[in-house]
C-alpha cells in the first residue's frame, strides 16, 4: 500500500494528468457528438435528394457504437492515456528520480505494478464513463433515423462500451512496459502511436504474407474484440482476441519487469 500511495502522490502532484484528462474528455465526447451530427446531416441530404427525384451518389452513414465510442474514447482518448502512462516512467528516468525511487523501494517490480494499476484503474473508469457519454451524445445528435444502430438492442453494443474500458486498462499497462523498456519519452511515444496507427496497417500492403500475419497483430485483435474485424480472417472469435491481447500485454510488461530488475537505473 505504501508503494501505491507514493506513486499516487507523484502522479497527482503534477499538472500533466489533469491536462491529459481534459484532453481525453474533449476528444471522447467531442468526436462522439461530431459523428452524431455528421450522420444526421448526411442522412438528411440523402433523403432530400430522393425527395427531389434524384439518385444519391452516396450511401448514408449510420454510425454504430464502435463508430461513436471507438474513434474518440477508444482511439485518440486511450492514446493520450497511453502517453501519460509512458511518461510516468520515462520522466523519472530523464530527471534521475527513478534512482531515488528504487533506493526507497528495492522491489522494482512493485513500482511498475503500482504505476500500471493506478493509471490503469483511472483509465478504466474514465473510459467507461466517457464511452457511455459518447454513445448517448452520438445517439442524441444523430436522431432516431440516423441513430438506428445506436441502441443496446443491437448485438455488440455493450461489448464496445465495456470492452473499450478493458482495453484502455490493458493498453496503459503496455505503455508503462514500453516506457520502462525504452526509458526515453520520444521513443516510447513514437512507438505507442506508430504501432497501432501505422505499422499494423502496413501489413495489408504485403499481399498474402501480410494477410497471414494480420490476425496475430495485437491492436488488430483489440479492434476485433470491439466488433471491427477490418476484413481480416481471424482464427478465433472476439473473446479469443481479448485473450490474445491480454497475453501480449503480459509479455510486454513481463519483459519490462525483467529488464528493469537486471539493468542499472
Amino acid at each position: 500500500m505504501g508503494v501505491l500511495a507514493a506513486e499516487r502522490i507523484k502522479i497527482t502532484s503534477t499538472k500533466s494528468p489533469w491536462w491529459c484528462t481534459i484532453a481525453v474528455v474533449i476528444l471522447g465526447l467531442g468526436l462522439g457528438a461530431i459523428i452524431g451530427i455528421t450522420s444526421k446531416v448526411g442522412l438528411t441530404s440523402y433523403n432530400d435528394q430522393i425527395a427531389e427525384g434524384n439518385k444519391p451518389d452516396f450511401e448514408p452513414f449510420l454510425p454504430s457504437a464502435f463508430d461513436a465510442v471507438g474513434s474518440g474514447v477508444g482511439g485518440f482518448g486511450v492514446m493520450v492515456l497511453m502517453i501519460l502512462a509512458a511518461l510516468t516512467v520515462t520522466s523519472e528516468y530523464r530527471f534521475g528520480v527513478i534512482r531515488t525511487t528504487f533506493q526507497a523501494i528495492p522491489n522494482r517490480a512493485s513500482v511498475l505494478v503500482a504505476k500500471a494499476v493506478l493509471i490503469g484503474a483511472f483509465g478504466f473508469v474514465l473510459s467507461f464513463v466517457l464511452g457511455l457519454g459518447a454513445f448517448y451524445l452520438a445517439k442524441l445528435f444523430a436522431g432516431a433515423d440516423a441513430g438506428v444502430l445506436l441502441s443496446f438492442d443491437v448485438d455488440g453494443t455493450w461489448r464496445v462500451i465495456y470492452g473499450t474500458a478493458i482495453l484502455a486498462f490493458l493498453q496503459i499497462i503496455v505503455a508503462v512496459g514500453v516506457g520502462a523498456l525504452l526509458r526515453q519519452s520520444a521513443g516510447a511515444i513514437a512507438l505507442l502511436l506508430l504501432w497501432p496507427l501505422v505499422i499494423e496497417n502496413l501489413f495489408g500492403l504485403f499481399g498474402s504474407v501480410g494477410r497471414a500475419i494480420q490476425p496475430f497483430l495485437p491492436w488488430q485483435n483489440a479492434n476485433h474484440f470491439l466488433g471491427s474485424d477490418g476484413g481480416i480472417d481471424f482464427h478465433w472469435g472476439p473473446i479469443g482476441s481479448l485473450i490474445y491481447f491480454i497475453a501480449f500485454t503480459a509479455v510486454v510488461f513481463g519483459a519490462a519487469v525483467f529488464v528493469v530488475n537486471r539493468r542499472d537505473a
